[in-house]
């Protein structure tokens, strides 16, 4: 629901929390938004915005034979996908003809047990339940063999399942940023993320893990637009990640590193040199 609501909007749609990419806006924006994108003129109740919504998303999905997704966990054993929700969304593009899954590469985990792992500490680290409503496991194409054993496809589901593994810098990455199973808990707890929103961050990758994968996915100067000298290094972030990722520790290396200073940086360095005093 989300998610679409930020499309709907268009401009200024980044959003600003892994599982709550809409809830910076509240429900007065939120029908602003319907109302205008889809020419309806629903009021500020949530259930009548997500009647109307849904009732869309569901019409364009009639005559629709390809669905698109993306994956939680890989489980590389049994290559299994692990998709979690709690709109059912995903079941219903997972039973067209075709369902195309993206996912990046840090999503492997050894085994099918570890996925499970990982879905259940995201949801609690993200929503504070112990699982979400939906948890699909998705291991090939709909089969039936029902018939004297002979295997036959596309049954009720999907007739052929295509999983694109995503690289995007992540290769080079430290490997420490590839930990994180987005639960948004660090920007939660994050003194900058709270009082700058999501211009602290790269893209969909928000906080300091955004700012750290911003060097590898671009280069060094879109680092530092995303926030290098933002960052406090007060390391909340490590303290409520519930797989510690040294964030602050990442983003420190990577100013040692970094030949790119804020010009106030700039300004005091040069008079440390010149006059031997920061003033």
């Amino acid at each position: 629901m989300g998610d679409r609501i930020l499309q709907l909007k268009k401009e200024d749609n980044k959003p600003v929390h892994p599982t709550g990419p809409a809830s910076h806006l509240n429900v007065d924006e939120i029908a602003s938004i319907v109302n205008e994108s889809m020419k309806t003129n629903v009021g500020r109740v949530p259930r009548e915005i997500m009647e109307v919504v849904r009732a869309d998303v569901l019409k364009r999905l009639e005559n629709s034979t390809v669905g698109i997704s993306g994956a939680n966990v890989v489980a590389a054993e049994e290559g299994s996908i692990v998709l979690v929700h709690n709109e059912g969304n995903i079941s219903l593009v997972s039973l067209k003809d075709l369902h195309i899954i993206v996912a990046g590469i840090d999503k492997f985990v050894p085994a099918l047990e570890d996925a499970m792992s990982v879905a259940k500490l995201e949801t609690v680290y993200a929503t504070g339940n112990y699982v979400t409503s939906y948890i699909n496991v998705i291991s090939g194409p709909s089969k039936t063999a029902d018939i004297e054993k002979k295997l036959l496809k596309n049954m009720y589901g999907a007739e052929r399942v295509v999983v694109i593994l995503l690289d995007n810098g992540r290769s080079e990455a430290q490997e420490e940023c590839l930990w994180c199973i987005g639960c948004g808990n660090c920007i939660v707890n994050c003194p900058v993320y709270n009082a700058v929103g999501n211009e602290f961050g790269f893209n969909n990758y928000l906080g300091g893990r955004g700012v750290a994968m911003s060097k590898f996915i671009e280069n060094d100067e879109k680092c530092f637009e995303s926030g290098l000298y933002k960052c406090t290094l007060c390391g909340l972030c490590t303290i409520n990640c519930p797989v510690s990722i040294p964030t602050n520790d990442i983003i420190e290396k990577m100013r040692k590193s970094s030949q790119l200073r804020p010009k106030a940086h700039e300004k005091i360095s040069k008079s440390v040199i010149e006059k031997d005093s920061p003033y």
